[in-house]
């Protein structure tokens, strides 16, 4: 009779294949499945929750660099950073106090500069022409500020309703820093289009002014993304694309009595003209992206003697109108997502590379990856067979190796990790080092013909096993810091590499030792 007590490796492998099914097949996981967990996650498709990254589902991949220069060590002296940043930027051609950014801590202070075209002689200069002593000058900028492109980026594709998108630092093995952006099912213009701009959105009041007995015109920034407390979504109003926002109450009245001043709130309303006659219009709101007007558009009547009486503050909701519906949706997610603080670098002079994969073609290597795993799989059962000839030995070793394969794919679709090819070719070194070590058991098991006594056998199991687990904590050791860097497509690799053979040795190895010894001593 077997013994649950004696077999219960082999039961602990029965449920966690129960669990890696319904991870797999439940249509409870299908639509949450992972929740984001890893980056790249695409659309589950198939009868499986299995998610598939790019390469096997199609898309747009852009590796590039980000835009810019950086001081370390740099003395600010008594000025605040924004002021820093503002001393900084008026020693730049063509820079603003927005290309520069710089940060003050106890340690180590610095100063980046994002603006695109400025060499580091140019950026000494302005540090110098500002009086402020630094270090070094170095090409990139700091981790802080990879960090919030990546956050900001993560948050522009969401909003955009890019499914399976993900954004996220790549290091290479030289120590370049890149920032990688994956978007299955999109084509490679559109993509671009929306992570290149940098997405700084102000609203300007533009109005007439009398200088030196002639008319003139003046703008000035009124509402900045941190004013507003509610965006909307892009819709279509009855007085065109728009969309609805919230301004928060502590700058409410400060924006009502703005539109007052300025006339933009005038008795009767404002009509803009803007567009066609910039020289000649009655006050204006601009909505303006990237230092760009995307609109112009006055007020209504109603709502400017809304804001004349005070009354606009106590619930200050308007209208940001745009030309069509695009730039209204452009708009609502630059307002959610916020501006980049520096900007891609798509030249490809610094080792930026952008690429397109069919979905055509990601479904033929979909295909070639499932062919590879089947040749694989009975290319190690042959040659198991042809080894042993004894279906008692072979066949639960195949068996066992092959459970490997679908725990670990139960994970990745219980995480929602998405498989690519280098996912793929992990699952295939499992199976090679699976069967590897199999072989080992069953080689020093059987080395002296058949085993009658347990306890022989558990002698035996032992020796091969401490093999097994020197074998398994060094390709850990190996695979480890490619699991943890930021390489690109080897961390899938190492990380199922790493995962199947943690599985092989808790579970794996174990169960197929009970197995072995059911089936070969008779004293059970």
């Amino acid at each position: 009779m077997v013994s649950l007590r004696d077999n219960w490796r082999v039961i602990l492998l029965v449920v966690l294949l129960l669990v890696s099914t319904f991870a797999l097949f439940s249509p409870t996981l299908a639509d949450g499945a992972g929740g984001g967990v890893a980056p790249g996650n695409a659309t589950a498709d198939g009868p499986t929750n299995l998610k598939f990254g790019l390469e096997l589902s199609g898309g747009t991949r852009i590796r590039a660099p980000l835009v810019g220069l950086t001081a370390e060590e740099v003395q600010f002296g008594d000025d605040q950073p924004r002021v820093v940043e503002q001393n900084v930027a008026e020693n730049i051609d063509g820079a603003t106090s927005a290309d520069v950014i710089a940060r003050q801590s106890a340690n180590a202070s610095t100063v980046e500069v994002t603006a695109e075209n400025v060499t580091q002689q140019e950026f000494r200069t302005a540090l110098e022409r500002a009086d402020y002593e630094f270090e070094t000058i170095r090409d990139g900028v700091t981790e802080q500020t990879r960090t919030e492109v990546v956050d900001i980026l993560r948050d522009k594709i969401n909003q955009a309703g890019l499914s399976g998108g993900s954004v996220q630092q790549v290091t290479t093995a030289t120590g370049q820093h890149f920032i990688r952006i994956e978007v299955p099912d999109r084509d490679t213009s559109e993509v671009q289009q929306l992570v290149s701009e940098r997405g700084s959105v102000v609203v300007e009041a533009y109005y007439p002014v009398e200088q030196n007995g002639s008319r003139t015109y003046q703008s000035d920034v009124v509402l900045e993304r941190d004013d507003f407390q509610r965006i909307g979504t892009a819709q279509d109003t009855p007085s065109g694309p728009a969309v609805p926002v919230t301004v928060k109450a502590a700058v409410a009245e400060e924006f009502q009595q703005a539109m007052v001043d300025t006339g933009v709130a005038r008795p009767g309303g404002s009509r803009c003209d803007y567009e066609r006659n910039p020289n000649s219009t009655e006050s204006c709101l601009l909505v303006v992206v990237d230092g760009q007007v995307v609109n112009s558009f006055g007020m209504s009547p109603g709502l400017a003697q809304s804001m004349r009486n005070g009354e606009w503050a106590e619930d200050p909701g308007f209208q940001l109108q745009t030309r069509n519906i695009s730039e209204a949706q452009q708009v609502a997610i630059n307002l959610r997502a916020g501006a980049l603080p520096a900007k891609l670098d798509f030249s490809g002079d610094d080792g930026g590379t952008t690429s397109y994969i069919s979905p055509s073609q990601g479904a033929n290597f979909k295909t070639d990856s499932l062919i590879t795993g089947l040749v694989a799989v009975l290319a190690v059962s042959g040659v198991v067979f042809i080894r042993y000839n004894e279906v008692k030995v072979a066949a639960p070793m195949i068996v066992t190796a092959l459970s490997e394969v679908v725990i670990l794919l139960g994970f990745a679709a219980g995480i929602g990790y998405p498989l690519d090819l280098s996912v793929i070719a992990g699952f295939i070194a499992v199976i090679g080092t699976g069967v590897d070590d199999l072989i080992i058991i069953a080689d020093e098991v059987m080395a002296e013909g058949e085993v009658s006594s347990r306890r022989v056998f558990q002698s035996r199991f032992r020796k091969a096993f401490w093999v097994i687990g020197a074998a398994a904590a060094t390709t850990i050791i190996a695979m480890s810091p490619l699991a943890v860097l930021s390489l690109g497509d080897l961390q899938g690799f190492a990380i199922f590499t790493i995962l199947g053979v943690l599985v092989g040795v808790l579970v794996t190895r174990p169960a197929y030792g009970d197995i072995l010894r059911t089936l070969t001593t008779t004293d059970r």
